[in-house]
């Protein structure tokens, strides 16, 4: 998160370098991520997240072995960004798809609260302290620690109990994946979680900008400050998301989080002190766990676990690759314009079109978790097998 676009922004100096990364990933991120989706509903889910994760480990070692050499390969570091997309393509719709494996339908709301505690902690202090390390000593020390905390990661897993496939599961195949996809694009409330947070995250994602952002402050001691910001808002969200469970009006609270992300965005990009775009950026994580939060219970609660695994892999395609795309986007404008302009005429951007989308997407405007036939359906199977 840290590391790969500092490097390239040492080795370069240069915008498009760096959100090039967000380019080489896309197409492994789409292929992976949807086949992904289809594996996570016919293997174990648990196994699969231990092989990818040991995938990852490989791939960070060879990081690792690529920035010790006296002149580092710039391409190297692209086509492992662009494996570690696929890596992460084929784990995420697993990790997504086991938790309402795990818990009843009606805590899937605070279910989802405390996996994002526990995300958050780690996206808090890793770039904090990856930032500290790397901008104080190397990137290869950066790499040292990754790759220890790899192999620390696969010890738990190893210990995490199997979680099988269920009787309905189809074999792996074009055709499951095509299901998939026809039933994400028959459900209007699905679509709208997948639109808004496209154009949000398209728009107003400037994290490509963040080496040069610190740099421009004279701050580059916060570069990962400037990576974790965002993460403090979303833990101040989730330790206070009692209320989610309360509020039935999922489809609402997207879209106002998404016009609070993109307005946070835009302006932060106006201010000059670093205290203050932090403070933003933070705002600006804060609307965006609302959204995520919103948008993980309207799928966990709404789609059979037949199709989890696949809609996962939809799912993850839907918050991945905006946020890649919007890395292009934003270093593109920042280098036909200045860094400034990129990012408060991209949160502007993100007001507009969430707006706009909002209004053709009246099924998705209207989501009541205590109406929706989908919801009703999959709390009375619950019901049913547990009686």
């Amino acid at each position: 998160m840290v590391a790969l676009p500092f490097q390239i922004k040492e080795l370069t100096n240069s915008y498009l370098a760096v959100g090039a990364i967000g380019a080489v990933e896309l197409i492994p991120l789409i292929i992976f991520g949807l086949y992904g989706g289809v594996l996570a509903d016919r293997y174990d889910r648990k196994k699969l997240i231990w092989v990818s994760e040991f995938g990852s480990m490989v791939l960070t070692t060879a990081l690792l072995i690529n920035s010790i050499l006296p002149q580092p390969s710039l391409l190297a570091i692209y086509v492992i960004a662009a494996l570690f997309s696929a890596v992460d393509g084929l784990q995420r719709p697993s990790s997504n798809a086991i938790l309402p494996r795990l818990v009843d339908h009606d805590d899937l709301p605070s279910a989802n609260a405390l996996m994002s505690i526990r995300w958050q902690s780690g996206v808090i202090i890793g770039p904090a302290v990856g930032g500290l390390i790397i901008a104080s000593y190397s990137t290869s020390l950066g790499y040292v620690i990754d790759v220890l905390t790899y192999a620390i990661s696969l010890i738990f897993l190893a210990r995490v109990k199997n979680v099988p496939a269920t009787e309905k599961s189809e074999k792996p195949a074009i055709s499951a994946l095509f299901e998939g996809v026809r039933y994400a694009f028959s459900r209007k409330d699905l679509l709208g979680t997948y639109l808004i947070d496209l154009a949000a995250m398209f728009f107003a994602m400037p994290n490509a900008l963040f080496p040069f952002w610190a740099d421009q402050l004279d701050a580059k001691w916060s570069l990962g400050l400037f990576y974790a910001a965002g993460t403090i808002g979303s833990v101040l969200v989730t330790l206070t998301s009692g209320w989610v469970g309360n509020y039935r009006w999922h489809g609402r609270a997207v879209i106002w989080a998404a016009i609070g992300w993109g307005a946070a965005i835009a302006i932060s990009g106006v201010v000059h002190s670093v205290w203050v775009v932090l403070f933003f950026l933070a705002a600006a994580g804060a609307s965006d766990m609302v959204s995520a939060l919103f948008r993980s219970a309207i799928w966990n609660q709404t789609i059979p676990d037949e199709l989890r695994g696949r809609l996962a892999g939809i799912e993850m395609l839907s918050y991945s690759i905006g946020p890649l795309t919007g890395q292009m986007r934003a270093a593109m404008v920042a280098t036909a314009t200045s860094l400034s302009i990129s990012v408060t005429s991209g949160g502007l951007m993100c007001v507009i079109f969430v707006a706009l989308l909002a209004s053709f997407l009246p099924t998705f405007r209207k989501y009541d978790v205590e109406t929706n036939e989908f919801a009703i359906s999959e709390r009375e199977k619950r019901k049913n097998s547990e009686n």
